[in-house]
């Protein structure tokens, strides 16, 4: 227990005030409609899309269009009952491929550490999602700083990368930054262009996500 207190819930405290520090700075130097959603209001314009005037949030858009077809799978993956299959799976293979416990609990520690941050820290801050955007898939309930797909993202994929470096082959470590980079950047990318996230909201989601993983990487790894 006094381990658990030590390694993950004082740490989780203070990464919790750190973030809701930043996110209530962020909200007071640049209100809720910040200078950096017209770089993803133009995005969009130039997708095709455009900011319905007279409804909610909503907007009117062509079909089809090649960053919507790209960015609905990958914002689709990250949402939580995925995520959520995602880490029991990888939790089951880790342990059939190493009857390591540590390891084999890496993956969802990652995620409950990062769940729990981004929950208590979102409540916090309280930013609202962007406004005057295109957004297709309703937004959810929680607030908008930070990004919990984009957290979630990185922390599952690093530590995943993390056991790769621990017990995989050198040819499977090729795939390690695919892991840590590629897919939670392809993530971020899609929750901007599909209106649910400020831009620095995945940047502190990926922050918080990075530091997830390094968090069960020093105490299980």
């Amino acid at each position: 227990m006094r381990r658990v207190l030590r390694s993950f819930v004082l740490p989780g405290l203070g990464a919790i005030a750190v973030l809701a520090a930043s996110g209530r700075m962020l909200r007071l130097a640049g209100g809720d409609d910040p200078r950096e959603d017209r770089a993803v209001r133009a995005l969009q314009v130039a997708s095709g899309h455009r900011p319905d005037d007279a409804g909610a949030g909503e907007a009117a858009f062509e079909p089809g269009a090649p960053l919507d077809r790209i960015t609905a799978p990958l914002s689709w993956y990250s949402g939580v009952p995925q995520t959520i299959a995602n880490g029991a799976i990888w939790c089951a293979v880790t342990w059939t491929a190493t009857r390591d416990r540590r390891s084999a609990v890496a993956p969802a520690a990652t995620l409950a550490l990062e769940t729990a941050c981004f929950v208590v820290s979102a409540a916090l801050v309280g930013r609202p999602r962007p406004q005057g955007v295109w957004r297709p898939e309703p937004p959810h309930a929680t607030a908008s700083f930070p990004s919990g797909h984009t957290a979630a993202s990185v922390a599952l994929h690093t530590t995943l990368a993390d056991l790769l470096d621990r017990h995989g082959a050198r040819r499977a470590r090729a795939l390690g930054p695919v892991l840590r980079y590629a897919i939670p950047a392809a993530v971020a990318f899609s929750r901007i262009h599909r209106g649910q996230h400020h831009i620095s909201d995945t940047v502190a989601g990926a922050l918080l996500g990075r530091w997830s993983a390094g968090v069960v990487r020093r105490a299980l790894l």
